[in-house]
């Protein structure tokens, strides 16, 4: 079972550098621009995908690898008040875009992670982002669902497997925030 697992995954990602370093590349290029111009990166997910969220937004403002200045790296996943209010007032399908409404401006970057590609909740962020004119980047697997039509760019991990797709978002944040480092001297 356990080399079962590992050639999966090392067929996945095998998967990936024959075929997404193009989009890694381009994510990493809007991710800098965002950040070179001093905005935000704020991201969503559900599940485990919020908890790639969280962990991609604390590489930013703790760091990743090189000691720099903490970054403006915001997960709509953490705020308990807040995802539990707005699910109750206004349905759970609109967490992370009413956050959004509130803390998003133009020019900051929305993040959102869906295995899918189909979550209604961050459909919806994407919605939101777009009309407040931020650059968005999708993390998805599958096909790229919804994801496809709504987003700047969307990263689709090419397997079908949750936790494979799951294993490749965080090794693309990881390649972003190491992107960022690179910023910094």
């Amino acid at each position: 079972m356990i080399s079962d697992e590992l050639k999966d995954h090392r067929d996945v990602i095998t998967k990936v550098i024959d075929n997404l370093v193009p989009d890694i590349e381009a994510a990493c290029a809007i991710i800098c621009e965002v950040i070179k111009a001093g905005n935000k990166v704020l991201l969503a997910g559900n599940g485990g995908s919020a908890a790639d969220a969280q962990h991609i937004a604390a590489e930013l403002t703790g760091r990743f690898v090189k000691e720099r200045k903490p970054l403006p790296g915001i997960a709509l996943t953490t705020d308990t008040s807040a995802l539990t209010a707005i699910a109750n007032d206004y349905g759970y399908d609109q967490v992370f875009s009413r956050q959004l409404e509130g803390l998003a401006s133009a020019g900051d970057l929305f993040i959102g992670i869906s295995t899918s590609g189909n979550s209604a909740g961050i459909i919806k962020a994407f919605d939101v982002a777009r009309a407040l004119n931020c650059k968005t980047l999708g993390l998805s697997g599958r096909d790229g669902g919804k994801m496809n039509d709504c987003c700047d760019l969307n990263i689709i991990v090419p397997s079908i497997f949750t936790a494979r797709i799951q294993e490749m978002h965080i090794l693309i944040g990881h390649i972003l925030c190491k992107a960022v480092d690179n910023l910094f001297e």
